[in-house]
């Protein structure tokens, strides 16, 4: 039903971006790439690219309450896993004709230009799920 293409990248939500990246460049031996600030989603985030999908760090920016209480519950962990999807539009159209459980049910600005929407974790037994449409 959601006929992913790959895994676009797994997040981790950390507390302070700048440590996060220095710390996790010398861990994977890679550099960041893609740091921006995702204003829709009231975060800062960066990409470290692991051959065809990737490892995303995500902090919260001011106003973002869900994030805020995410680190003040869980501390720094896996926050959600990301796929990629060819129309997102129709997948989430399809998703929510079967019942499942949406965050959103239009795509957002995401990450590198890319349009992007979340379900609920209810979907995938506890698991934050993103679906990912590339810019390209």
């Amino acid at each position: 039903m959601l006929n992913i293409k790959k895994i676009d990248h797994i997040a981790i939500c950390v507390g302070g971006l700048d440590k996060s990246i220095e710390d996790y460049s010398k861990l994977l031996g890679i550099e960041a790439t893609d740091r921006d600030t995702v204003v829709p989603q009231k975060t800062e985030a960066c990409m470290f690219h692991c051959g065809e999908s990737a490892i995303e760090l995500i902090t919260p920016t001011p106003g973002n309450v869900g994030l805020e209480k995410f680190l003040d519950k869980r501390g720094e962990a896996l926050h959600h896993i990301a796929f990629e999807v060819d129309d997102i539009e129709g997948t989430l159209a399809r998703l929510e004709a079967a019942g499942i459980p949406l965050i959103d049910k239009k795509p957002r600005p995401g990450l590198r230009g890319h349009r992007v929407a979340f379900l609920h974790p209810k979907a995938f037994g506890g698991v934050l799920v993103e679906l990912v449409e590339p810019s390209h």
